[in-house]
């Protein structure tokens, strides 16, 4: 059983061919530049070289024709027909307050994802024009989307809902929803098993740290808040994203600098963050070097993301009464072991001891590392992420009629004889 999961965002597709079988990856890439000229498809296939085909994309069914025609190539492809595709998994940001779990796609489904686009306008849109485009190609085969959104449902009403007006939320759907779900939802499942608990009896911070960073606190096995909100610009200091601000400062600078909602929109979401900070950097690898070489900005920026992250420890700790482990994931989170450290530093009073050799030897994406001392009471961990195991697991499950919901659904990685390949 071959199952394709597809990321559609709104210049490019990203995918992944598993085989469900032998449980392992037969190949993944992406299409670039998608609707916007001079696009091209990167291919990866364990044990050969990467490949690389310039191809014009004016849209996103010509994305996945694309994808369809390497998979099945003589030369590059790993697949004959795509009769051997048993489902197609498709990430969607945003499902609202509809969709708590996966689900096969049909009619209804799809025009409920179309009813709450107006939430992520940036995201939810492509991931439509990708789900309708891979159904147009792939015809015969079952469609099943997977919510960003639908990890954080479980958040109890004090947490999801806004001290705004009832109207906004009534009429609009204004409320927090939180995303990187399915980021969340695996390297939690694994702290557990780390731990030698069972998810429900946990509680657990996960850090999400890449060009887009989210938090959740997981209480018992469940997401019981995150720093992301209605949209993905809340929260955390991210790479171009501002997270939390004072909000009566768009309004100031829109008088100031005469400005449109539009445009300050733009700025706060791609313009501000690390790379308001630094002014040139979004990558820390970069702002890490500047910072060495004198960069008073870049320094300033990496104070800055600690600090944020050990409020961030700190508040959800609160929330939590009783940590058992904070978790690293992500790009950031995975590699970057300053980012890590400035988190982390002077936590020994909540119960936090960082083991700093080995935090600073951890920069892998492949291992699972406990960064702590053996006596640290808290337990912080560097798990690497595999959102699209979720997508297949969960995809696998609903085919098979075994799939329930992620509290309750028995996942492959939750088990202590699960060994990452």
């Amino acid at each position: 059983m071959d199952i394709l999961a597809l990321n559609c965002g709104s210049s490019s597709v990203k995918y992944q061919l598993f085989d469900w079988k032998k449980k392992e990856v037969i190949a993944k890439g992406m299409v670039e530049r998608v609707t916007i000229g001079d696009s091209y498809i990167i291919h990866e296939v364990p044990g050969r070289e990467t490949y690389r085909e310039e191809y014009e994309c004016p849209d996103h069914k010509v994305a996945i024709h694309l994808i369809i025609k390497t998979l099945t190539s003589k030369d590059e492809g790993v697949i004959e027909t795509m009769d051997q595709i048993s489902a197609v998994g498709h990430r969607v940001v945003h499902g609202g307050e509809k969709f708590i779990c996966s689900v096969m796609i049909d009619d209804a489904v799809l025009d409920a994802i179309k009813d709450v686009q107006h939430l992520a306008p940036l995201h939810n849109p492509p991931n439509i024009l990708g789900i309708e485009a891979a159904q147009a190609s792939l015809p015969n085969v079952p469609h099943i989307a997977i919510f960003d959104t639908a990890f954080h449902q479980t958040m109890p009403q004090q947490a999801y809902m806004y001290p705004l007006p009832q109207d906004w939320y009534d009429k609009h759907g204004v409320r927090r929803y939180g995303f990187h779900g399915t980021s969340h939802l695996y390297v939690s499942k694994r702290a557990s098993v780390l731990l030698g608990k069972d998810p429900k009896d946990c509680n657990i911070i996960t850090m999400h740290i890449g060009n887009g960073v989210s938090h959740s606190a997981i209480k018992n096995g469940v997401s019981v808040d995150t720093s992301m909100g209605l949209t993905p610009l809340e929260g955390a200091v991210m790479g171009t994203r501002c997270g939390d601000i004072d909000p009566a400062i768009p309004g100031f600078i829109m008088d100031r600098e005469g400005l449109t909602p539009k445009e300050i929109d733009g700025i706060l979401n791609k313009k501000s963050g690390i790379l308001g900070i630094t002014g040139q950097y979004t990558d820390r690898r970069d702002v890490i070097e500047a910072a060495e070489e004198g960069d008073e900005r870049c320094q300033l920026a990496l104070d800055i993301e600690g600090y944020r992250l050990k409020k961030y420890i700190g508040s959800y700790c609160a929330i939590l009464g009783g940590l058992d482990a904070v978790v690293f994931t992500a790009g950031v989170g995975e590699m970057g072991w300053l980012i890590r450290e400035k988190a982390l530093e002077g936590l020994e009073h909540i119960g936090i001891k960082l083991d700093k050799d080995v935090n600073r030897n951890t920069m892998t994406r492949k291992r699972e590392t406990l960064i702590t001392t053996e006596d640290s009471p808290i337990k912080v961990f560097v798990i690497p992420t595999d959102e699209e195991l979720v997508f297949t697991e969960d995809v696998v499950a609903i085919l098979e009629g075994t799939y329930t919901d992620h509290m309750n659904f028995k996942y492959s990685f939750a088990d202590s004889s699960f060994v990452r390949k």
